[in-house]
């Protein structure tokens, strides 16, 4: 797989089979991953993976809190800001329309909605998880360095056959994953990343992307 399929094939896949995924396939995915950029070499990500009994019982105790409708942990960082503007509202929203209606969900089923969603504390089924965590004290620009580390990760799980699909969803439920995990104090959760083989059985549908001209100008000097 050349690195445009890998790039144009890539995709949120929210339905995995219970195939396991070799652990030399991960080692080879993640020391290869080391090699992504980051400003002055810092390399400011801490990732831990997960499989087997430890995602099992990380899974289960994340089940019993949804069931017992614990609240979410408090937020560490902000994933959206308060007033998304323009266009990016329009996209996020955009994107729900689609994911949920995929789903069968109207949009005014928000207990239907919730339900679809907890589905992430399952980890859409993935036999494999990874957690990036960045250290707490980091600035805005090691959080694009993690950014494309984890896309890093991602293209080469492509390039193993794997799909992946991350998720800030985690976020929510950090304490949780601490207690399994036991990452020092001064990390704090970015998000998780279910890892494995795509359920072909479950309909993923394909988000669009803005025409090129919204996102990008030419200022030609040729």
């Amino acid at each position: 797989m050349d690195v445009y399929e890998a790039v144009t094939s890539r995709r949120a896949v929210r339905g995995f089979t219970d195939r396991e995924v070799p652990r030399e396939v991960l080692e080879r995915v993640l020391s290869a991953a080391a090699w992504a950029p980051s400003a002055s070499n810092l390399q400011p990500w801490h990732a831990y993976v997960l499989t087997g009994a430890p995602l099992a019982e990380l899974k289960k105790r994340a089940g019993e809190r949804l069931d017992a409708g614990d609240p979410w942990d408090e937020p560490e960082y902000e994933q959206y800001p308060p007033e998304l503007k323009s266009p990016y509202r329009e996209r996020r929203s955009a994107f729900g329309e689609q994911r949920y209606g995929a789903l069968g969900i109207p949009r005014e089923d928000i207990e239907a909605r919730q339900r679809a969603a907890s589905a992430n504390w399952e980890c859409f089924g993935a036999p494999a998880a990874l957690f990036c965590y960045i250290d707490r004290d980091l600035g805005r620009a090691q959080w694009s360095d993690v950014g494309m580390y984890l896309q890093t990760v991602m293209l080469l799980l492509r390039a193993e056959g794997l799909h992946s699909c991350t998720q800030m969803a985690w976020a929510k439920y950090h304490r949780t994953v601490a207690e399994i995990l036991s990452p020092p104090d001064g990390l704090l959760l970015f998000c998780g990343m279910s890892i494995g083989f795509e359920d072909a059985t479950v309909d993923h549908a394909r988000t669009g992307r803005a025409p090129l001209d919204e996102t990008l100008a030419f200022v030609d000097g040729w």
